[in-house]
């Protein structure tokens, strides 16, 4: 049985011109919402013919092209090298542009703990602990990220069924359990640096262990 959500709604739209800082450009329309389970400004950028998606799909097309971001300062505004978030959201505006779909940037710093203390966790990472690690050490969770307004940002977009732009099988995990039919896991490319290597080795044992405890998305 999917957990049911509060109906938000829409409540600005607007056109806004997309530069990347590699010159990439594209035009967005960007939805705000009234009404998230949250309280936060979350944002979708309809990118490409999403509208034109939507329409393919529910004429027994393929599902439209969706990416839930988490938001990431560091990477994503000034370039950290210490993530690989600056570049998957760069990947991610690109290839939806070109599909038809929506990116949703959500308002959830450091694996939702917030901006300090993703910081704080950075300081315990130089010392030794991995990035899960850092946040237990923290009193956090290893991610207290949830996706239920991006669940009520998809119902209110027509957003019934997509094809999810992510790596983090956690994703397709909760937005199924919401009720949002995920048609296919397309995989994000891997940005490995010398700066992100730890950080990313961590990420993928911890999808590793999980495949093993719960070898099934459904």
């Amino acid at each position: 049985m999917h957990e049911a959500l509060p109906v938000a709604t829409v409540r600005t739209q607007v056109t806004v011109p997309l530069r990347l800082p590699d010159g990439y450009a594209t035009t967005a329309r960007v939805f705000t919402f009234d009404g998230l389970v949250d309280g936060r400004e979350h944002l979708a950028f309809g990118l490409g013919d999403w509208a034109g998606a939507l329409d393919r799909h529910a004429a027994g097309g393929a599902a439209p092209l969706v990416r839930p971001h988490s938001e990431c300062l560091t990477g994503d505004v000034f370039g950290s090298q210490r993530c690989d978030c600056g570049p998957q959201l760069r990947e991610a505006v690109e290839r939806i542009a070109g599909a038809g779909g929506f990116l949703l940037y959500l308002r959830q710093e450091g694996r939702g703990i917030g901006l300090y203390p993703k910081l704080d966790a950075y300081a315990l990472q130089d010392a030794g602990l991995d990035t899960y690690e850092a946040n237990v050490a923290l009193g956090h969770d290893e991610d207290e990220r949830d996706y239920r307004a991006a669940a009520q940002m998809l119902a209110v977009l027509g957003v019934g069924a997509l094809a999810l732009l992510s790596n983090n099988p956690e994703k397709a995990d909760q937005l199924d359990r919401l009720g949002v039919t995920v048609t296919e896991v397309v995989p994000t490319a891997v940005y490995l640096s010398p700066a992100n290597a730890d950080y990313l080795a961590a990420k993928a044992s911890r999808a590793a262990t999980r495949s093993v405890d719960q070898p099934s998305l459904n």
